[in-house]
This record gives C-alpha cells, sequence and structure tokens, in this order.
C-alpha cells in the first residue's frame, strides 16, 4: 500500500468534506431562500458528499499508484487539484458572501473540473473514471438547484445583508 497516495487521498475527500461542511452556515439567510420542489432536505447533503468525496478519494489514490508515466501522474494530481480549489470555493461564494448569482457560475467551472478528471483518469485505470461519475451528476443535479435559488431569490447584491 502506497502511504503516500492514501494520506493525500484522504485528505482529499475527508478534507473537502469537512472545510465544505465548516464553510456552510445554514442560517437565517439561507433557510429565508426559496427553493426549488426537487431539492433534497438538509440531512441529505452530508451523507452524499461523504459518499461522492469517498469515490473520488479512492479514484485519486488509484489515479496516484496505477499511472504508468511521469505525465499521466501530473495529469492526475494536476486535475485532482484544480478540482479541489473549485469544490472549496463554491460554499464560500454561496454562504458566506451570500451570492447564489456567483457561486451558479463558479459552478460550471467546478462541472468542468470533475468530467476532466474522468478524463485525466480514463487512461490510468477505466474503474477510476467511473468512480467519478457520482460527482459528475451531483454537481450537474446541484447547479439545476442552484440556477432555481438564483432565479426564485435573486437579484443578489454586492453585500447581501443577513434576514
Amino acid at each position: 500500500m502506497d502511504y503516500t497516495a492514501l494520506t493525500f487521498a484522504l485528505l482529499y475527500g475527508l478534507g473537502l468534506n469537512l472545510a465544505g461542511g465548516l464553510l456552510t452556515d445554514v442560517g437565517e439567510w439561507y433557510d429565508a431562500l426559496k427553493k426549488p420542489w426537487f431539492q433534497p432536505p438538509g440531512w441529505a447533503f452530508a451523507p452524499a458528499w461523504t459518499l461522492i468525496l469517498g469515490l473520488a478519494g479512492w479514484a485519486l489514490y488509484i489515479g496516484w499508484t496505477e499511472a504508468q508515466s511521469a505525465t499521466q501522474f501530473n495529469v492526475v494530481v494536476i486535475a485532482f487539484s484544480v478540482n479541489a480549489a473549485l469544490h472549496f470555493l463554491w460554499s464560500p461564494l454561496f454562504f458566506t458572501f451570500r451570492r447564489p448569482d456567483w457561486s451558479f457560475y463558479e459552478n460550471f467551472a467546478l462541472i468542468a473540473s470533475t468530467i476532466a478528471l474522468a478524463f485525466a483518469l480514463r487512461d490510468v485505470s477505466s474503474f477510476a473514471a467511473w468512480l467519478i461519475l457520482p460527482y459528475i451528476v451531483w454537481t450537474c443535479f446541484a447547479q439545476a438547484i442552484n440556477w432555481e435559488v438564483v432565479k426564485m431569490n435573486g437579484p443578489f447584491s454586492p453585500k447581501a445583508d443577513p434576514v
């Protein structure tokens, strides 16, 4: 077992999950937002992200340990690094800055980065690439929710005041 790869895979999955949870302030402002009928209940997000990021962490481990060349390895590491930065950015945009409109646009980049993960992994391991599919599906679903929140509640001001 490659403990360096395992450490980075765990930091990726658990770190993003923990950071997302800590940066998600579900308070009065969020509660006051109108939300689409198809948004899952609040309790569903933590287990969904735990599973999705756990699978992505597993894919990172496979990509790290099964890359056949330095180029494959670098592509996998860069793809996961870009994805982690974009994943981390969404919650502060939506919850801290109270800008669902900004998070909506940022999420296009996040979706693109999840698709890039699958492409970066496919030459290393088709199984690892398939492990990213739930992440792609969930971020697309989240984008639909985000868009409806923007439509139902916008426009948003640069300094949205708390409710």
